[in-house]
């Protein structure tokens, strides 16, 4: 187990012994400050690789799971990965502090938040560093868990509940989507490993399965990272607490979907539908989000729409920047479009730091006024002058306005665009010029509610009658985080290339790693000359501020769209018609009747598994290997047919006591003709004691009652009774036809060596067979204990009850 493993498995294991930290010291001591420095010491650890990683090597290491399918826990450390880990446990490390300061640890269940965030974190870092795709996946699906667990941590509260459930379902679909895809990509490539997969794309693109899984994977990736048109979970998933906010919507969780993308460019990256599915739906995302978020009257809900906006944004630099794969390394045009991966990867990390400050301080702004509600709030600026000077950086960060490292990224992200509309592939010569047009547009609006967030809240007249609490600056422990936050805002802008040396090459090497060696970044400067981002930055400002001036007067054609077919009505309708189909189909077959039950599985196993061996040409009857049957064969089968019916048709109970009987004693000769006379001593000692107890008990029982009743024939009966044994009947038939694996025989044949046993009949039953029954005792402990659980909780319950009474 490598250090690598270690710090994946480091906040999974710390999160065991929480509760004992929280029973032990709370409310003594906040159990964040317990908690701490788990995330600490992974960035710690990451930055000591940043010499290694910068200089183009990278970390590696194996831990056997399941090696017979391929499925070992493979950690990778490179560039791309480096970075996620950084911004999970760099950001992981503030939100902490941040809590601890933002929950009370009187009237929180804090043990649970730790719990769930440590498993969150831990997912998140599992997934970034996992080489392979499965092992990724059940990191991938754990994320979704622990985020459903921190959306709804204040489940008491019906929108906590409602989010965390639209989140759970969306990003699972995704999920399920995902590892769809994933399969697809093992069978095409016979490999789990994603580094393996990149040297095999050639195979990949040429395959049949590649658009399934390419579509399956980015139906995973939207889902995660909110795009159009999944990205409705995001905003509901606000109404968590807001370390959980800052810490999954800005920083990590929606990251998931970004890294996906970024990581497997090399394997579907240079087609015409990865570049349109990216770039396309990124492009979408950024203006769907951008126009949304403006006329939010929640700053939080605001806020959201800002994420997903930026994260279309993103995802649309991954998708231009692919295009430069289609040229490979001999072409002049491949650095001009990588340069939009490059962008991409720069605004990602700039995104965490101004989206995880300006989350913070609406959390103060919400803690120290009780509401997040703008209509409410205004003259902020002077009672809250931290917080103000925090959401201006944050703010025109995010709008692209220097002196901030927003406005790096967003001209860097100018040029991408411009750049591809000059693009003469993918069909861009006749639609390209839409793109630049689109992303300018979605800018302007980003200006906008950039300036609502900012302006709305902390400029004009104190409307402190609207509010709950005395209004006042947050505390210090409050702030101490959206001010390191705020500070690298301005560093990053003065000091970009410092950055971009030792973390953002490295990430660009490892999403382009054929064209690392040829491709050229460009240094990274603040001041271009009079360009055309320029203007387009300029234009976005002036338009931006006419706009927000004249807010109230343009502000009601939100109003003119119909409300009915919104998304998020769309998704309320579409569960509440399942729930009432499926209501409905339930009905139809939950008659109460065993028959109708008997009738639909009988029917299923005829239509279904009949069907199936019918259509795919499973039925293969070889009779070629079989023993002889003998006259004592038929004999003993005749004599259980017999014995079978004499006790349908017995007229008294001892009749077909002695007819089962009978038939018992019959098996048992089958065992002595098959050479197994332990069997056979077996059967006949309990066929001796069963028919003995049934003797003794009918002995008591009155005589059997002659009744004559007519039972009228059912077709439907016969149809299916016949069908089922038909079936039946050719299964096994086909089963002992059929030898497509070597026979499991010869393992046992080495009984005494492997069990002990002297023969391998004991070996079966008592040590193999007895590995299974521990599994069973095992399942049956837990199932006792949970049973045990519920009975304390419930005395528990009432015990606590009675005393308020």
């Amino acid at each position: 187990m490598s250090w690598l493993h270690m710090i994946i498995l480091f906040p999974f294991i710390f999160a065991i012994i929480v509760p004992y930290i929280y029973k032990k010291f709370t409310p003594r001591i906040h159990t964040g400050w317990f908690v701490l420095f788990v995330p600490f010491i992974i960035f710690i650890y990451l930055l000591t690789l940043i010499p290694k990683i910068s200089k183009g090597h990278t970390s590696y290491a194996v831990a056997r799971w399941l090696p017979s399918y391929d499925i070992n826990f493979t950690a990778y450390a490179d560039g791309l990965s480096l970075v996620f880990g950084l911004l999970i446990a760099g950001i992981g490390t503030l939100v902490i502090v941040y809590s601890i300061y933002y929950l009370s640890k009187q009237r929180e269940a804090l043990h649970n938040f730790y719990i769930y965030l440590l498993l969150f974190m831990g997912a998140m870092l599992g997934l970034v560093f996992s080489d392979n795709i499965f092992v990724l996946y059940v990191f991938w699906e754990i994320t979704s868990v622990s985020s459903f667990l921190l959306i709804s941590y204040w489940y008491t509260r019906e929108r906590s509940r409602y989010g965390a459930q639209k989140s759970m379902l969306i990003t699972v679909f995704g999920g399920l989507c995902m590892l769809a895809g994933f399969i697809m990509l093992s069978m095409i490539t016979n490999t789990n490993s994603i580094r393996e997969m990149f040297e095999v794309v050639e195979t990949i693109h040429t395959d049949a399965l590649f658009i399934p899984a390419m579509v399956l994977v980015l139906i995973g990736a939207f889902t995660k990272s909110a795009q159009f048109p999944f990205s409705i979970w995001l905003p509901d998933a606000m109404e968590a607490p807001t370390p959980i906010s800052a810490y999954l919507h800005s920083a990590t969780m929606v990251k998931a979907g970004i890294y996906l993308v970024a990581r497997l460019t090399p394997v579907f990256g240079g087609t015409y539908e990865w570049f349109w599915l990216v770039s396309g739906i990124g492009i979408v995302t950024l203006l769907y989000g951008s126009l949304n978020a403006v006329k939010q009257t929640d700053l939080k809900a605001l806020l959201a729409y800002s994420t997903i906006s930026q994260l279309g944004l993103i995802m649309s630099l991954f998708g231009l920047g692919s295009a430069s794969m289609y040229y490979g390394n001999s072409s002049a045009e491949t650095s001009l479009y990588a340069a939009a991966i490059f962008a991409a990867i720069f605004h990602l990390v700039n995104h965490s730091t101004f989206k995880g400050c300006l989350f913070m301080v609406v959390g103060i702004i919400d803690h120290e006024t009780g509401t997040r509600d703008i209509r409410k709030l205004g003259g902020l600026m002077s009672i809250m002058p931290v917080s103000f000077t925090l959401t201006v950086i944050g703010s025109f960060s995010m709008a692209g306005i220097p002196p901030f490292n927003g406005f790096l990224s967003k001209e860097m992200f100018f040029t991408a665009v411009k750049n591809a509309a000059a693009m003469n592939i993918f069909s861009m010569q006749s639609i390209g010029i839409v793109i630049p047009i689109i992303a300018w547009i979605a800018s302007v609006f980003t200006f906008v509610y950039c300036m609502v967030l900012v302006f709305k809240t902390f400029r004009g007249k104190n409307k402190q009658e609207k509010l709950d609490k005395n209004v006042h600056e947050g505390s210090i422990g409050l702030l101490i985080s959206p001010i390191i936050l705020g500070s690298l805002v301005i560093i990053f802008f003065f000091f970009p290339n410092t950055i971009a040396k030792y973390l953002l090459k490295p990430a660009f090497a490892a999403v382009l790693p054929t064209l690392a060696d040829t491709v050229k970044v460009k240094e990274i400067s603040a001041w271009h000359g009079w360009n055309a981002e320029l203007f387009m930055t300029i234009g976005v400002v002036v338009l931006g501020t006419l706009l927000y001036v004249y807010l109230k007067k343009w502000y009601r054609i939100y109003r003119l769209y119909p409300q009915a077919m919104t998304l998020n009505n769309l998704y309320n309708f579409s569960l509440e018609y399942m729930e009432n189909t499926s209501k409905k189909i339930t009905d139809f077959y939950m008659t109460g009747s065993i028959r109708h039950y008997l009738v639909y599985i009988f029917s299923f196993i005829i239509l279904v598994m009949g069907g199936s061996l019918w259509i795919f040409g499973g039925f293969k009857i070889d009779t070629s290997q079989d023993s002889p049957i003998s006259i004592y064969d038929i004999g003993i089968v005749t004599s259980v047919f017999i014995s079978a019916i004499a006790v349908l048709f017995s007229k008294t109970r001892l009749t077909a006591i002695a007819a089962v009987g009978a038939l018992g004693f019959l098996v048992s000769f089958f065992f002595v003709l098959f050479r197994a006379p332990d069997l056979a001593l077996t059967q006949l000692v309990v066929e001796t004691v069963t028919t003995a107890l049934f003797l003794l008990c009918f002995y008591h029982l009155p005589a059997l009652q002659k009744e004559v009743s007519r039972i009228p024939f059912k077709l439907v009966n016969a149809v299916i009774s016949i069908g089922v044994g038909a079936v039946v009947t050719v299964i096994a038939l086909s089963a002992n036809g059929t030898h497509m694996f070597d026979s499991i025989s010869s393992f046992y044949e080495n009984s005494y060596k492997l069990a002990g046993a002297q023969n391998i009949v004991n070996a079966i039953l008592v040590d193999f067979r007895g590995i299974d029954t521990m599994l069973e005792i095992l399942v049956l402990s837990i199932a006792g204990l949970g049973v045990y659980t519920l009975i304390k909780l419930k005395i528990a319950g009432r015990d606590k009850n009675e005393e308020i009474e």
